[in-house]
């Protein structure tokens, strides 16, 4: 067996598009959205059933993270598995920065000049918010998860952390992966392997942040969320493994998920109603004991991985569901995700104080289509005068040199 490179046409595509993965990105958003509506109306924090779901709405995030860690690594894995040198780090940093950064920071300056005027002097402020550092600041001066406005932004700093660690964390898996010889699916089962430890830091990281004394600020930083981004990693190897070896384990796995996606679907929607009991906490109030913490992390990769895998994987034909989450209006609302997140509390709290209502009063419905409108149309803005610029100006390639230095797609031998 060699190890060759090829763009050969039945070469996986590590950085191909898929259109199923835009729909399943603005599920995730909305998600958001929604939750965000329901805390402030009050609507979340109502007693009932259908309160106690709206109160997890934050399982969003998890979905976000698994996106992340499938996308963004499965060039790395890729890289590994064929033998072919891995992506430049300097590029794919330039990329992950223009991707997020310019829309975030017009987002940031937008809500430090209409709620944080007193500090738009204070360089430290803009030092932490600026390079989504607010996570990791010991002493802030704002309330909760940041300024006013920009409270959501913590997972985005969290985001920001695994950028920057999944060269190192690609490299040591990249090593771990190669003692297996030069089989790729060997390789790949190393890899999935060598994912455990990054998934296992979560748990290690949440006991840790309860002993000897509770430390909440540490449920924000980057370890305690590590394994959604591993269980992302992880789909990212299998997607791989499954195309170098079409009719090996992975392969029949793959097809088995993505066939039977309403039952995985299911699955998901009986684990988030079990996290919405007690299970998980008390509702919206930041109290966790070290159990309600492992719960959440066990609860809520089940929901976010039973929802990405059946679109995540490849699949023997075409499902309704890929065909739902891939439409034009699905794709679309994906697109402009990035935006919705951004924007979603600037405009919640300005639609309150335009219309004059206090926090927990109610109008959940009407409240919910104003600012949902209003932030898709923000967003639509933001992606197309603000991402897209920036998105082109990442991907210019410099001509021959980008070709070889990574090519499009990698061909992972047969055995």
């Amino acid at each position: 067996m060699t190890e060759t490179s090829s763009t050969s046409t039945a070469s996986p595509a590590v950085d191909g598009h898929q259109d199923a993965l835009d729909g399943m990105r603005a599920v995730a958003a909305f998600v958001v959205l929604l939750y965000h509506v329901a805390m402030e109306s009050g609507e979340a924090l109502k007693e009932g059933f259908g309160g106690a779901l709206l109160s997890r709405g934050d399982v969003g995030v998890p979905i976000f993270f698994i996106l992340s860690g499938m996308l963004l690594y499965r060039p790395f894995a890729a890289a590994t598995m064929s033998g072919a040198p891995a992506p430049r780090t300097r590029t794919y940093l330039r990329k992950r920065g223009l991707r997020i950064l310019p829309a975030y920071w017009l987002v940031v300056v937008v809500a430090v000049l209409v709620w944080s005027r007193d500090h738009v002097t204070d360089a430290a402020t803009w030092l932490y918010l600026l390079l989504l550092g607010q996570n990791y600041n010991p002493d802030p001066w704002w309330f909760g998860l940041g300024p006013k406005g920009l409270a959501q932004m913590w997972s985005l700093s969290v985001e920001a952390s695994f950028y920057l660690t999944l060269p190192l964390m690609a490299l040591a898996l990249d090593r771990y992966a190669r003692g297996a010889g030069p089989d790729p699916v060997a390789r790949a089962r190393r890899l999935l392997a060598g994912l455990a430890a990054p998934a296992s830091i979560s748990y290690i990281w949440t006991v840790f942040s309860f002993v000897p004394v509770y430390q909440p600020h540490l449920n924000i930083w980057l370890p305690r969320s590590l394994i959604y981004f591993a269980g992302g990693m992880a789909l990212a190897v299998l997607t791989l493994w499954a195309r170098a070896e079409p009719e090996g384990p992975a392969a029949r796995a793959a097809r088995t998920i993505t066939a039977s996606w309403g039952s995985c679907w299911l699955v998901a929607a009986l684990t988030f109603a079990f996290a919405a009991s007690p299970v998980t906490g008390v509702r919206f109030l930041g109290l966790e004991t070290l159990w309600t913490g492992l719960f959440e992390l066990v609860l809520y990769s089940i929901v976010a991985l039973c929802l990405v895998a059946p679109v995540a994987l490849p699949a023997g034909r075409e499902t309704s569901l890929r065909s739902f989450l891939g439409s034009r209006i699905m794709r679309y609302l994906g697109r402009i995700s990035y935006g919705v997140f951004l924007w979603q509390f600037v405009v919640l709290f300005l639609w309150y104080e335009t219309t004059g209502q206090r926090p927990w009063s109610g109008n959940f419905p009407i409240n919910l289509v104003a600012v949902t409108l209003l932030t898709v149309a923000l967003a639509d803005l933001t992606y197309r005068f603000v991402e897209e610029p920036a998105r082109r100006l990442g991907s210019r390639r410099r001509p021959v040199t980008r070709a070889v230095e990574r090519p499009s797609a990698v061909r992972i031998s047969d055995r």
